[in-house]
């Protein structure tokens, strides 16, 4: 079975189109499956295709650190566990200490660890070890961001990994087989999920030969690359 998680990136509320890993560049959502970034519409729109089990939601200013992220996406987020309470959320909100998670804790998420938010080892160990998480190893188009002994210490995975490629995010160009494989192949019993370039139901395909759990996807759901009829096959 293929898990398959749609993907909304957030910024000052509203769901824009991630390309490339080049955060300042994103525009608003006009896709030809939902014209407009409202979240709540972008979401419904999603679920119409297929009822997916999980949402991975990236709020980009609490990422970037930007200075207006007292005005970030909360509410939007509430809104979404509102109307979809059976509905898994994974968060990505860059974070970093456990008082970043303080406001979340109302709302019942899966967080995300992201490796680019950890300039230090010891920063990732305090956090993982108090609370239950989803890493996402994080590649640029510079390559690894992260402590580079967290890419080492395997034993300091948890059993849920993304290997997200930025550079391939919107790209429509495919994934990052050779990554993949050379993470996937040396740590059997994690659960992989693969970010970036996935386009279309061979991609899918692909990636289950490889051994990975799960896919990440935005841009080929918006484009209707990939159907709910294939989603349900590959996902029974």
């Amino acid at each position: 079975m293929m898990q398959v998680i749609p993907v909304i990136d957030l910024l000052n509320g509203e769901v824009v189109h991630a390309k490339k890993g080049l955060r300042q560049t994103y525009q608003r959502m006009q896709s030809p499956l939902c014209p407009c970034g409202d979240p709540l519409t972008v979401v419904a729109a999603l679920l119409a295709i297929h009822p997916f089990k999980q949402l991975y939601i990236a709020d980009l200013n609490a990422i970037q650190k930007l200075p207006n992220k007292a005005s970030s996406n909360f509410a939007s987020i509430a809104q979404i566990r509102l109307a979809y309470p059976g509905l898994e959320l994974w968060l990505d909100a860059g974070f970093k200490h456990s008082e970043d998670l303080l406001e979340w804790q109302t709302l019942n998420l899966r967080i995300i660890l992201a490796s680019e938010n950890f300039h230090d080892m010891q920063d990732y160990l305090v956090l993982s070890q108090q609370h239950q998480f989803i890493l996402s190893l994080d590649f640029f188009s510079d390559g690894f961001h992260g402590p580079k002994a967290l890419l080492n210490e395997m034993q300091n995975w948890p059993k849920q990994v993304i290997i997200m490629s930025l550079p391939d995010v919107g790209s429509n160009l495919g994934f990052n087989k050779s990554r993949l494989e050379q993470i996937t192949q040396s740590n059997k019993g994690i659960h992989f999920y693969a970010a970036g370039g996935v386009r279309d139901e061979q991609d899918l395909l692909s990636l289950k030969a490889l051994g990975v759990q799960g896919a990440l996807l935005a841009s080929a759901l918006h484009n209707r690359q990939i159907s709910g009829a294939s989603l349900s096959m590959l996902t029974m």
